[in-house]
């Protein structure tokens, strides 16, 4: 008798949950050995610490300033860290078990969460002594980052000898999950289009940048609105930009790589830095664009640029200025 396919496939998925659970086993005679012990904090709890992790956090309760003041009790882990130099507290267990994990493929780490529990407030002047020890490491468990483990630790934190609070802290050790299907090229945001600013928009697809202007007291503005914020007309017509300008004030923008910008022609967009400036046209009204053709760091406030229409998909097109370095 042959077995078949879907027999085959079930008798792997045992053996596999078989090998799981014997590795599981091997992972929990972990649970309960040291992650670290007798640690010791490398400075006192003390005011200048607190100012700092207050003025960070936006915490301006008077209990941490003054003679009689106290810690906040989330700077609980705070005492304890090593910094860059580390503490060299590690037990050897911790760093077996890490090794076991990081053999089974579980090389990928990531923080997932803490929980803290506060005894007693910590005040300046008190020496922190700590121990550590692996609390718990959870079965085999299959997330969206990969699969692997969860570690949890727990870290008793004591001033001048006394029990003040516990830390617990968990990581999940994991086999990065298999790059997933390549997805449809990221498309630019669209720009917001209704009833106020359609005729721009309009322009814009013509080539076009057109101001608005007030037929009542002639006067121009942008962006668009629905009505004349000089008289209060509700009447207007457009009249074209010559697209000249200068650049009245700038920025200059740092953020991640963005799929849907890496075909941008401007190649600081699909990552780099690169500037956004309020441009003042010759017509005397202003407007928010990139800024082209010039390195981020050469953009000067005064620099002359001219405009240009910039397509960056099929169906979008955008106003944006290029700039000048002579």
């Amino acid at each position: 008798m042959t077995a078949t396919a879907d027999q085959a496939a079930g008798r792997g998925a045992d053996a596999d949950a078989e090998e799981a659970a014997r590795f599981h086993a091997l992972l929990k005679t972990f649970e309960g050995r040291p992650a670290a012990t007798a640690g010791r904090g490398k400075d006192p709890v003390n005011q200048p610490m607190i100012r700092h992790w207050c003025e960070a956090m936006g915490d301006a309760d008077p209990a941490y300033t003054g003679p009689d003041a106290i810690a906040p009790p989330t700077m609980l882990q705070a005492w304890t860290m090593g910094g860059l130099s580390g503490h060299g507290d590690r037990s050897s267990a911790y760093d077996e078990l890490l090794a076991l994990l990081d053999g089974a493929g579980c090389t990928s780490v990531v923080a997932t969460d803490c929980e803290q529990e506060y005894l007693r407030p910590l005040r300046p002047g008190d020496t922190i002594t700590y121990d550590a020890v692996i609390e718990s490491v959870s079965p085999r468990k299959t997330t969206k980052l990969g699969t692997g483990h969860f570690v949890t630790t727990r870290m008793d934190v004591r001033a001048d000898g006394e029990l003040a609070g516990t830390h617990r802290f968990r990581i999940l050790k994991y086999a990065p999950a298999a790059p997933r299907e390549k997805k449809p090229a990221a498309r630019r945001p669209r720009p917001v289009v209704n009833r106020d600013n359609q005729g721009f928009w309009d322009g814009v697809a013509a080539r076009e940048l057109l101001i608005q202007r007030c037929t009542a007291c002639a006067t121009l503005r942008f962006p668009w609105l629905p009505g004349c914020n000089a008289c209060a007309s509700l009447d207007w017509d457009t009249v074209e930009a010559s697209g000249a300008g200068t650049v009245f004030s700038y920025v200059v923008m740092h953020h991640p790589p963005f799929p849907a910008f890496t075909a941008h022609e401007d190649p600081a967009a699909a990552g780099g830095p690169y500037a956004v400036a309020l441009v003042e046209l010759a017509e005397g009204v202003r407007m928010v664009s990139n800024i082209t053709g010039v390195p981020y760091d050469k953009v000067r406030i005064g620099m002359p640029v001219q405009l240009e229409f910039l397509r960056v998909d099929e169906d979008l097109e955008l106003p944006v200025f290029r700039g000048s370095e002579g």
